[in-house]
């Protein structure tokens, strides 16, 4: 018999998996009416109530198409590079905490896992590229894995400072240690640094140099179509609504409210005499969590659309260039800098004494 703990386990899964898959689906229809707004143009809006039921017909619509693969392909290999990515996509959401003690798993080592998984996602478009036998994908896979492997330099070197200041590789308490003041004020050159590596490793415009419509055709997806087109289409949202919520964790105080929970009880107590009563309720914990987590998050998955549209995309030694001659010495200046101001004004976190 299947014991207990492995369905709460698959429960669990299931709770966070399917709503992040439904959260990917909307976004890109956010993305949609949200850059046609930008533009003066019509978005979708006649599939469901505003067209917010346009990403199902646009799951529908590639499910049903027939597939069509290079002969010349290692099929293997093809159809193995989407799922890698799409699966290390998805293995980052286990770590994000939702609320005080709301995640799947709480790993003291939770931002090297994030750093590891999405790392290990570059594997599945160098694959997925090279497997395909065409240049146009090769060329993309090429692109995607040194640009990847370039910019994660540069979030590693910025999330070391945030490390600095708490002094722990757990999100939970790098989220804890932010109840004073968020880590986006003190560490502002930092913050924006590091979105700007996120826009990077996301492969999103103006940093999408992998999928250059006008050169590479779609970069490495150039010879997916169908379902296995759908897992890369998924990858791709799935990272951005990923990398958001843990830039939000990281500088923005994760789930902690802007105001405290006091002043959102007694703002409450005057629609309601029994507010009062719920303090020690965990549903109602558990939902102003993860609301303020996720209004973070779609603000800053805005300033991701914000910057698609409004950005041409630059050249690819001008990518590579930025992130090694402009960015990397930027950060490894702020690497000196806050660790002597931190000591100067003796801020360092009582862990590092403990080691």
């Amino acid at each position: 018999m299947i014991s207990l703990q492995i369905i709460i386990s698959i429960l669990e899964v299931i709770l966070v998996v399917v709503p992040s898959l439904l959260t990917v689906a909307f976004v890109t229809v956010a993305e949609r009416k949200t850059m046609a707004s930008m533009q003066r143009r019509l978005g979708p809006n006649i599939v469901g109530f505003y067209g917010l039921l346009q990403a199902f017909a646009d799951a529908l619509k590639l499910l049903l198409k027939e597939y069509v693969g290079p002969t010349q392909a290692n099929l293997i290999l093809f159809f193995l590079g989407p799922i890698i990515t799409l699966i290390f996509s998805l293995l980052g959401y286990a770590v994000i905490p939702y609320g005080p003690g709301l995640t799947i798993g709480d790993l003291n080592l939770g931002i090297l896992y994030m750093l590891a998984v999405s790392s290990l996602a570059t594997y599945g478009i160098l694959l997925a590229g090279w497997s395909a036998n065409s240049k146009y994908a090769f060329l993309g896979s090429l692109r995607s894995t040194a640009q990847l492997i370039s910019y994660e330099l540069i979030l590693s070197s910025a999330i070391l400072l945030v490390i600095l200041l708490t002094g722990n590789l757990n999100l939970t308490i790098n989220i804890e240690a932010q109840k004073i003041v968020s880590f986006v004020l003190p560490l502002l050159p930092v913050f924006i640094i590091f979105f700007i590596g996120c826009i990077a490793e996301t492969n999103r415009a103006p940093f999408d140099l992998a999928e250059a419509e006008s050169e590479l055709v779609s970069g490495f997806m150039t010879e997916h179509s169908a379902v296995i087109f759908v897992f890369f289409f998924l990858a791709e949202y799935a990272s951005i609504v990923l990398i958001c919520i843990f830039t939000s964790i990281l500088f923005l105080a994760g789930y902690l409210p802007i105001f405290s929970y006091n002043s959102i009880i007694y703002i409450l107590s005057y629609f309601s005499y029994d507010i009062l009563d719920i303090k020690t309720n965990f549903i109602l914990d558990a939902i102003i969590f993860s609301l303020t987590l996720g209004l973070k998050s779609c603000i800053l998955i805005f300033v991701f659309i914000w910057t698609r549209a409004s950005f041409p995309r630059i050249r690819y030694d001008q990518l590579m260039s930025e992130c090694w001659t402009i960015l990397l010495p930027i950060i490894i200046a702020l690497i000196i800098l806050v660790p002597c101001l931190v000591f100067s004004l003796s801020l360092i976190p009582n862990n590092f004494y403990l080691l």
